[in-house]
C-alpha cells in the first residue's frame, strides 16, 4: 500500500514552510491517489502538532481527505487517510 510521508523536524521554526510542505503532500496524496499520509509533528512542546490538526481543519483541507488518527504508541505522529 502506497504511504507518503512528511517529517516536520527541520521546519519546526519556519511558519509558511511547514504550511507549504503541508499542502504540498496533500496534492500529492489526491493527484497520485494515495490513501495515506504520515506525518510527523514530533513530540516536542505540542505546539507544532496543533498547527498541523489547525492546518488540516481548513475547510479546503478538510473536504480532501477522509479521516485522521493520532498515533496512539507515539503522540508524535498522525495519519491522515483519503477516500478512495
Amino acid at each position: 500500500m502506497a504511504k507518503l510521508k512528511l517529517d516536520l523536524h527541520e521546519f519546526y521554526n519556519k511558519g509558511d514552510q511547514i504550511d507549504r510542505e503541508l499542502e504540498n503532500i496533500i496534492d500529492e496524496a489526491v493527484e497520485k491517489k494515495i490513501k495515506t499520509v504520515e506525518i510527523i509533528p514530533g513530540k516536542g512542546s505540542g505546539q507544532l502538532k496543533k498547527r498541523v490538526l489547525r492546518f488540516l481543519d481548513r475547510p479546503d483541507i478538510k473536504s480532501r481527505y477522509h479521516r485522521i488518527d493520532k498515533d496512539s504508541k507515539n503522540h508524535g505522529r498522525l495519519f491522515v487517510y483519503f477516500k478512495k
